[in-house]
């Protein structure tokens, strides 16, 4: 199942790597601009499609009853690799193995002792499988961070989550309807004869919860749906407008 990570989506991937235990749906809906049940819809998406593919706790080993862990720097063939690094994986003690594409040193065990002979014994077991270990070394520390293109952009015009221009001048975006913004509570039927929505601009999707409406004539716009809009001719700044609240 494929998956557009859109602004929506790196916003929560953000959030959720930077901490994942504290952070919660209607915390990350506030900072991004939708509800929490789009929020949560959005993290269940992004689990399906195998974009988030788990929490993990980043544990201080050596705090925990002095346990040590320690790096084996490896060197697996090829042909074999993947085959092995599924192995090397099943090794009592191992809790993290990354796979390199190219280099001799295409295999990096990460192993948790509780003093030398037992990550002597990893080593062992490492070895038994085929793998030849190159180096090892303990690990000091290791911290982790959240990927900082998927966080906020400040330049981002207000309540706009997403913005994509196509060939020729048209233009897809999302937009978040604020509480109070003038085509909040009207029909999009409304909206159009009032002129409160843009002639030029299509509501094509609308994102309410944890569900998508299909958007039609009597199709009623709520606060904090999230609509996805496109015009042939670019979105003008004045024809988002509607969708503000009004100061």
């Amino acid at each position: 199942m494929g998956i557009r990570l859109d602004e929506v989506n790196r916003r929560i991937i953000h959030a959720l790597m930077d901490d994942a235990r504290n952070t919660s749906a209607p915390m990350i809906a506030d900072e991004v601009g939708v509800s929490p049940a789009t929020v949560r819809n959005r993290i269940e998406q992004l689990e399906e499609a195998n974009v988030l593919q788990g929490y993990h706790a980043n544990v201080n080993f050596e705090a925990a009853n002095r346990h040590f862990r320690n790096l084996y720097i490896c060197h697996a063939p090829v042909d074999s690799r993947e085959r092995l690094a599924n192995q090397a994986r099943l090794i009592p003690g191992v809790i993290n193995v990354r796979v390199l594409m190219a280099g001799r040193r295409n295999l990096h065990i990460l192993a948790v002792g509780e003093d030398t002979s037992d990550l002597r014994r990893v080593a062992r077991e490492i070895a038994a499988l085929g793998i030849e270990i190159e180096d090892e070394d303990l690990v000091q520390s290791e911290d982790y961070q959240s990927y900082q293109p998927f966080g906020p952009d400040n330049e981002a015009p207000y309540a706009l989550s997403d913005f994509i221009s196509l060939t020729g001048n048209a233009e897809v975006a999302e937009v978040t309807i604020e509480d109070d913004a003038p085509i909040a509570g009207m029909t999009l039927a409304e909206a159009g004869d009032d002129d409160v929505l843009d002639d030029q601009l299509l509501v094509v999707s609308i994102e309410r919860d944890d569900k998508v409406v299909t958007p039609r004539g009597q199709t009623r716009i709520r606060a904090d749906d999230l609509l996805t809009i496109v015009s042939r001719n670019g979105i003008a700044e004045p024809s988002l407008d509607a969708f503000r609240a009004e100061s």
